[in-house]
């Protein structure tokens, strides 16, 4: 008998606290927009950030309260459809993008200046002296962004990330994890790219890398569409201008330039 009331107290108790935390969820509970919940199912998860937004849950609330529905890259035409239906609104088209590493450095046309056995990321090999690889801006090739892509559009090929532009979505996932910045992000309809980022000039450029950029303007005098131009040692493309026509690629003597 002593030991029974206790027990009583202790259940009374715990079902006395059950009922009061349905009835605060209930009464405080925060109700959700279905649009939200909509859009959010619509959105293909891969929490890149492209949009803007932290997420695809942040994004999902954003379409909600009246964000634009073309802002999801990786879901494209397909989930701005989608998302323009849910909320009503007219379809607006999503600007396709594509990543490309501008590097050219492979296995075959530079070196290591170094051997590295420290952590295999380049986080943490560009860290020691810049990198182990001669060009101080080569890709150091231990695969930082074939671990962030979700799409598996790009891999270590020869000692170089190479991007799959037939599977790449455009997220940007890559081009935030590189250290040295080499990946860039733009209008996938645009496929002409100098795959070479090289302050050095055209000497120490060979030096290093015997695919780079040596500066010598002739991709410059053969473009009909003032579309490219040597600033600081290094061809730079003005997509705006660029026509994919590929002469300043044929031109290109070390080929560093290609039509991707």
């Amino acid at each position: 008998m002593d030991y029974l009331i206790p027990i009583l107290l202790f259940v009374a108790l715990g079902v006395l606290a059950g009922v009061l935390l349905t009835v605060f969820s209930r009464v405080f509970a925060v109700k959700q927009d279905e649009r939200a919940v909509q859009a959010r199912e619509a959105l293909p998860g891969a929490n890149c950030g492209a949009c803007g937004y932290a997420g695809c849950d942040a994004y999902a609330e954003a379409v909600a309260n009246g964000a634009r529905t073309n802002a999801c890259i990786p879901g494209g035409d397909e989930v701005a459809k989608k998302l323009s239906a849910i909320m009503g609104t007219a379809f607006e088209d999503v600007v396709e993008q594509a990543a490309a590493v501008r590097c050219n450095g492979n296995c075959g046309v530079t070196h290591d200046k170094y051997e590295y056995f420290g952590e295999m990321t380049c986080e943490a090999c560009s860290k020691l002296y810049g990198g182990r690889g001669s060009c101080p801006a080569g890709c150091i090739g231990l695969g930082d962004c074939v671990k962030v892509c979700p799409f598996h559009a790009i891999s270590v090929q020869n000692g170089v990330a190479v991007v799959d532009r037939s599977l790449c979505t455009g997220c940007g996932l890559c081009a935030k994890v590189c250290p040295k910045h080499l990946i860039e992000v733009f209008d996938a309809t645009k496929k002409v790219e100098v795959l070479c980022s090289s302050p050095l000039n055209g000497k120490a450029t060979m030096t290093a890398c015997k695919a780079g950029c040596i500066g010598c303007k002739k991709c410059e005098k053969t473009c009909e569409h003032d579309a490219i131009h040597v600033e600081n040692f290094h061809a730079v493309i003005d997509h705006s201008k660029c026509t994919n026509c590929g002469t300043c690629v044929e031109g290109c003597p070390t080929h560093c330039i290609h039509l991707l």
